[in-house]
């Protein structure tokens, strides 16, 4: 890698000033730990009926991201929505128990908290398996009350901090957080405050965001540009006549193609050997990107501390893993 310790060590030094807000769709990551040895039959309907011996539960989409900046070292505030229930309740206290900021969450008695219920099935080994998921989600379109309050603790939130990640989970068009009218503000701010990062990661709908930078996957970046099969620079310069500002392309373990305007580059992904679990690997590179922008760090160097961020919580297994800032120095000491 051309980012050297003593650079990466300038740049994480930074991450304490570095204040940022993450608006998008806050999802509860439900763990159900299950024994198959203890499974019994419904006496009522006669098919199994597993057993839980542990439950963990994370926040997750938004939430991963928060919960990697706040590992990191930055100051993180929440802007999202939950349901008046109990996962609302225990995503919100998740993200508090992280150091995450809750003042700006909306909670709503008419809508969800999104959910992903993940029964893991413990082997004999002590390993765990994830078996089908159950999720919960929304699945009518945001009412326009709830999209007004979050514009408005978007404007609260911009004055104080150094960025806004965006992170757009929801697929079902309009009933996510990162609505159309949302978008169209986010680029009203981009362009009102261009000394602040405006940064956006969306699963079904990065063609459409305008004035911010954007990070798509592969299949994201097909999909926006209506073409699959294409090389990365094309990619690249496709998405930038979309978005106006610089794109950072994600391509596993190919690692992160970038583009400017004027330039690209490409930073190979950090080797890792043995099992890894990429959950939320999307979620911690955005995290180690954004955090390295706000602190002065190129878009190069950016890349390089996303790829060195995903290195480190691709290894944790079975749960949404985070990096910590002397975890991502032993990650670029051990590719020296």
């Amino acid at each position: 890698m051309a980012l050297k310790i003593q650079r990466l060590k300038e740049i994480l030094g930074h991450f304490a000033e570095v204040r940022l807000a993450v608006l998008g769709d806050y999802f509860l990551d439900e763990y159900l730990v299950i024994d198959p040895a203890l499974a019994e039959t419904s006496i009522e309907t006669g098919l199994q009926a597993h057993q839980v011996t542990a439950v963990r539960n994370s926040p997750g989409a938004a939430g991963t991201v928060c919960s990697n900046l706040a590992a990191l070292g930055v100051k993180t505030q929440a802007i999202g929505i939950v349901g008046e229930d109990g996962n609302g309740f225990e995503l919100v206290h998740g993200l508090w128990s992280r150091r995450t900021s809750t003042e700006l969450m909306l909670e709503a008695p008419e809508r969800f908290t999104p959910t992903y219920t993940k029964p893991m099935k413990r082997q004999a080994d002590g390993t765990e398996v994830e078996m089908e998921r159950v999720d919960i989600k929304n699945r009518t379109a945001t009412p326009a009350h709830l999209q007004e309050r979050i514009i408005e603790n978007l404007w609260t939130a911009v004055e104080s901090v150094d960025g806004i990640v965006i992170g757009d989970q929801v697929e079902e068009e309009e009933c996510g957080v990162v609505t159309a009218a949302v978008r169209e503000e986010l680029a009203q701010l981009s362009r009102r405050y261009p000394q602040k990062i405006f940064f956006a990661d969306s699963r079904c709908r990065i063609g459409k965001f305008r004035d911010v930078i954007i990070k798509p996957n592969e299949r994201e970046a097909s999909a926006a540009l209506g073409q699959a099969g294409i090389r990365e620079h094309d990619i690249l310069s496709g998405l930038f006549r979309i978005s106006c500002r610089p794109v950072f392309l994600t391509c596993g373990a190919r690692g992160i193609y970038g583009f400017d305007g004027r330039r690209s580059f490409h930073c190979p992904a950090v080797p890792v050997p043995g099992p890894i679990d990429v959950v939320g690997a999307g979620d911690s590179a955005s995290a180690g990107i954004v955090s390295a922008l706000c602190a002065g760090a190129s878009l190069e160097e950016a890349a390089e501390v996303g790829n060195l961020v995903a290195s480190v919580t691709i290894r944790k297994l079975g749960t949404t893993g985070t990096a910590s800032q002397e975890e991502v120095i032993e990650a670029l000491g051990r590719t020296s």
